[in-house]
């Protein structure tokens, strides 16, 4: 199968927002750089930290986050000019520095989380580990045609962002990524994923990241075609090294 890397997103405040880079470095056993460094803790979850500081990982449950209120999937934005910049359809922009302003951006995210019915914004935290869903140091894979397959599948386009993955890959067969778990792949000349586990999909992918509202139950359409709710693969970084938009990728 001939496939190249399409697209590369970088996701600095978990569940707030993401960014297209154009190239990034790679390391063994780490991360997507930048990825997830930051999220937003409830209140139910403070005490969680050490003193003002996240000294761990934590589940997804303690943060802010878009299968718990849709209209968070609908935001926008990444660094500009050293501020983090988030968008959204129901909101003026914000422009802020997350090392020294928290109230701001608490106080920009509360509407969103609101229908949530859950503690409020509390916390805008810096993790000493990327705050993804998993806490081992993986990035996500996800294929552009497996995406359109599904957007064919249930009658309407779906984009690239309800998923939130980190690199996405064009040219492989539709849903081929499923069967390469324990493989790895070659990006360009020399950096090597091996991809680790297939990702299981929550209702953050029901939200239309237009508006923020729900317009299809993407994880009851994949288990009713396929009897489970995987779309994506997770990758640990085996061997390190920048990755470009368009290099391309071999199944090893």
């Amino acid at each position: 199968m001939s496939a190249r890397l399409g697209h590369i997103f970088r996701y600095p405040v978990k569940s707030a927002g993401g960014e297209p880079l154009d190239r990034v470095v790679l390391t063994p056993d780490q991360p997507l750089p930048g990825d997830r460094r930051f999220a937003v803790l409830h209140g139910d979850a403070l005490h969680h930290l050490e003193g003002d500081a996240l000294r761990r990982w934590l589940p997804k449950a303690a943060f802010l986050r878009g299968a718990a209120a849709g209209s968070l999937q609908a935001i926008t934005g990444g660094w500009r000019d050293g501020l983090l910049v988030l968008s959204h359809p129901d909101l003026q922009d914000l422009a802020f520095d997350p090392l020294h302003d928290q109230a701001a951006v608490l106080d920009w995210l509360a509407p969103l989380w609101a229908d949530s019915g859950k503690a409020p914004p509390a916390r805008l935290v810096e993790g000493v580990q990327a705050l993804t869903d998993v806490s081992e140091p993986w990035l996500s894979v996800l294929s552009l045609s497996s995406l359109r397959a599904l957007e064919a599948m249930v009658g309407q386009p779906l984009g690239t962002h309800r998923f939130r993955a980190n690199l996405w890959i064009g040219g492989w067969e539709p849903f081929a990524e499923r069967d390469m778990q324990l493989h790895r792949i070659r990006i360009g000349g020399t950096v090597e994923l091996a991809l680790t586990r297939r990702i299981g999909r929550c209702a953050a992918t029901c939200i239309d990241t237009a508006t923020g509202r729900f317009d299809v139950d993407l994880p009851a359409a994949l288990e009713k075609r396929f009897l489970h709710r995987d779309f994506g693969i997770y990758a640990r970084v085996a061997v390190g090294g920048t990755i470009r938009q368009g290099d391309e990728v071999t199944l090893l």
